[in-house]
């Protein structure tokens, strides 16, 4: 190992973990793979971060709850939180703020960094998420995630504006997803293999020719799924940076005032709007809808206004 021979004084199964974390660059982008191999011209940097705690903590973040009982909370998370502690974010995530308000009642089954999460929302996605309280909880609403609605109540939609118009307006888009390969941090689409994901969409309203309002209903629930479903049908999500980079120049030609939006939103125009599902004790179906963030509010609002 590279590392091994130059990082004197860390052992390589430290070296491993820090790599692990998000500890390592090669050339100014974040590894993850201990085993990628070194080239000649490559910079390497490496940041000894402090050993971490082995339990998250309890931080008073304020919550916009929706929702609680003694076996479930349902929190409209804000877009930029984390939902539970990984590299580099390893404080300020949605996990911190529940132990500090639930306390002892959080359930502990999804793991020591992951009390109480069935299903998370990526960093810059906002809405609605639920976590269990108990152990009880936590069991039933994990089948419920599992089965993804198929036979069950549970139902997920969410709204997005995406770059064009989708065609059909009403569709399935149901390309398997995999890990990339050159960029652990990103999904891909799995020309062989992969884990099956399926996303139905319907476009709500669209501006001009140059981007839409869809709803999705998630089908299954892998990691970073509309978005990477949507830029495989050739309508990335505004706004995002990881599989929408190629539209930046729509972006640039927008008006000032819709760029300055979508460069204030600071992330993909995608909100958990509604979440079902049925409650693990007493079987009664909740149902919860979050309006939209004032960001996503105003950029709709500029889309609808300039009928682009």
């Amino acid at each position: 190992m590279f590392l091994a021979r130059r990082a004197g004084g860390l052992s390589r199964s430290r070296l491993k973990a820090l790599i692990q974390e998000g500890a390592v660059d090669r050339n100014g982008v974040m590894i993850q793979d201990p085993s990628m191999a070194v080239i000649a011209g490559d910079t390497i940097t490496l940041r000894v971060l402090p050993p971490q705690p082995a339990e998250p903590q309890a931080e008073a973040i304020p919550l916009a709850i929706a929702y609680e009982d003694d076996d479930v909370i349902v929190v409209d998370k804000p877009a930029g939180m984390v939902v539970h502690p990984a590299a580099g974010h390893w404080s300020g995530t949605l996990v911190n703020a529940l132990i500090a308000h639930c306390g002892d009642s959080l359930s502990g089954i999804g793991g020591v960094r992951r009390p109480g999460i069935v299903h998370r929302l990526d960093k810059d996605t906002s809405g609605l998420i639920v976590v269990a309280k108990s152990d009880a909880a936590h069991q039933a609403l994990a089948a419920q995630f599992a089965d993804h609605g198929r036979e069950g109540e549970l139902r997920r939609e969410y709204d997005a504006l995406v770059w064009g118009i989708p065609d059909p307006h009403i569709g399935t888009v149901g390309a398997p997803l995999k890990r990339d390969e050159r960029n652990r941090q990103k999904q891909a689409i799995a020309r062989t293999g992969g884990r099956r994901a399926v996303t139905h969409y319907e476009v709500k309203e669209r501006y001009g020719d140059r981007a839409a309002l869809i709803t999705c209903r998630l089908e299954t629930g892998r990691t970073h799924q509309i978005r990477v479903h949507m830029a495989h049908i050739g309508h990335p999500l505004v706004g995002d940076a990881t599989y929408g980079a190629g539209f930046k120049t729509k972006a640039n030609a927008l008006p000032p005032a819709l760029k300055a939006a979508i460069e204030h939103l600071n992330g993909q125009a995608l909100h958990a709007r509604l979440l079902a599902f049925r409650h693990p004790r007493t079987d009664q179906i909740l149902q919860f809808e979050a309006n939209w963030p004032k960001k996503l509010t105003n950029l709709v609002q500029l889309f609808r206004k300039r009928g682009i």
